[in-house]
């Protein structure tokens, strides 16, 4: 294996199918699906799933390319097929739990194979506050309402900050001065991997460019809600049916793919065939509200970082959101993964007030694990399955912010490359007088 040593922390001692949990949250703790998920050398990718189909007996090997939706989700699920995205040189492989310790020593002695990590389980975890009780969309979701209670109604009071006339733009357009701005991003393809998209929501009638669904028996459509908010902010119209706009880049071409199930769980292969999907479609931007927690220390996936690394070399600038495990101020933690890999950028959340949301996660761990950006991520208004609208929290709703920008950006520049994008973001962003270590170069803003 050329680059570094893999993360054995979880050898031995990972499940061979876990029942997905019925409650996630990133805060949850570390849990794996007993796959591994191998990077390849791209220029000489079977000599490394040789050398695996050798020593380790990994379940034979499908190929699939990005284009292709179809039986995707199914095939991630069978024990006795192991999935080769050929396009971005990473292979989902099945391997029995005698042949684990054959799988990493092969790895780590073929220099065809970059990096080989155990399949973990990813979320989505939107921050319920008590003005914004659960929902019928999220019947899945731990409530973060004991974490809420431990704040004073004067810490609530000033994470609303000054009063923002929301009737015709909601306060983070207003934050970021997407409001002011010329420019739409139109026909700037924007995709968002997550819970799926209300298909039927009037406010995106004719603005889907493509759905698919990486998660076995459900299609595209939003069961949970979190994916239809984040797409909204990214990519709302001008003139939604009610309410202010709340869309960033609102002539933009929606790519929606589910790679969250309605329980907002999902796996890393779900994540990488969606993030193929997307880079195959075209889209300028992939925004990943999703993510797992991380320890102090520990590095990065190397898997995500160089897929990301390869997705800018093609074009495509791929943002995520930080988490929100913090319990400000005392209580700081780690941005997630895969938002904690230096190609990825990290987001973090601001309240009204323009400060630090008290669950925002900060650059605690260095070589990657920095923060780049802030944008309003409290009682953001957006869209909601059957149609309708809801204020959600998170660094999640910070980080379509963020895609939408990314898009004006492309419309202003359409021969930019994706490194050209990032820097031109983060030097257009306003400083803050608050740690980089929470908010990375500033508050988002709109060119």
């Amino acid at each position: 294996m050329a680059n570094g040593p893999m993360d054995r922390r979880a050898f031995g001692e990972q499940p061979g199918r876990p029942g997905w949990p019925n409650s996630p949250g990133m805060g949850q703790g570390t849990e794996y699906t007993g796959r591994y998920v191998i990077l390849l050398d791209q220029s000489n990718q079977e000599s490394g799933l040789n050398a695996l189909r050798s020593s380790a007996d990994i379940a034979s090997v499908e190929r699939v390319r990005g284009t292709e939706a179809g039986n995707i989700a199914e095939l991630l699920e069978r024990p006795d097929v192991s999935v080769h995205f050929e396009e971005l040189g990473v292979a989902v492989v099945e391997v029995r739990p005698e042949q684990r310790h054959a799988l990493v020593t092969t790895a780590e002695a073929e220099p065809s194979i970059i990096a080989a990590e155990p399949e973990r389980l990813v979320y989505a975890s939107p921050v319920i506050t008590p003005q914004q009780a659960p929902t019928e969309f999220y019947p899945a979701y731990r409530s973060d309402e004991d974490v809420v209670a431990r704040h004073t109604r004067a810490e609530m009071a000033a994470a609303q900050g000054p009063a923002w006339d929301e009737q015709r733009w909601t306060w983070g357009l207003q934050a970021i001065h997407a409001h002011l701005s010329s420019l739409t991003g139109r026909d700037v393809k924007i995709a968002v991997l997550d819970t799926g998209v209300d298909t039927d929501h009037p406010d995106f009638a004719g603005r889907i460019e493509a759905t698919a669904s990486f998660v076995p028996n459900e299609s595209v459509v939003d069961g949970n809600g979190h994916g239809t908010h984040c797409i909204g902010t990214a990519a709302g119209p001008a003139k939604p049916q009610q309410g202010p706009r709340y869309g960033v880049a609102c002539e933009s071409r929606i790519l929606a793919a589910k790679v969250l199930n309605n329980a907002g769980t999902g796996t890393d292969g779900q994540i990488l065939a969606g993030m193929a999907w997307a880079v195959a479609h075209g889209a300028r931007v992939i925004s990943l509200s999703l993510g797992a927690r991380v320890q102090p220390g520990e590095l990065f996936p190397q898997t995500y970082e160089k897929l990301a690394q390869r997705a800018l070399e093609r074009g495509t600038v791929i943002v995520a959101a930080a988490g929100n495990e913090s319990n400000r101020p005392p209580d700081i933690k780690p941005v997630g993964r895969p938002a904690n890999c230096p190609s990825i950028l990290a987001v973090a959340a601001l309240t009204k007030a323009i400060t630090s949301a008290f669950f925002s996660n900060g650059g605690v761990n260095g070589q990657g694990g920095e923060v780049n950006i802030a944008a309003p991520g409290w009682q953001v208004h957006s869209a909601a399955p059957g149609g309708g609208y809801q204020p959600m929290s998170g660094t999640s709703m910070a980080t379509p912010h963020v895609a939408g920008v990314i898009a004006l950006l492309s419309q202003a520049n359409p021969n930019a490359s994706a490194a050209d994008l990032l820097a031109a973001l983060k030097s257009g962003a306003f400083p803050l007088m608050l740690p980089a270590r929470d908010v990375g170069a500033g508050l988002l803003q709109a060119p």
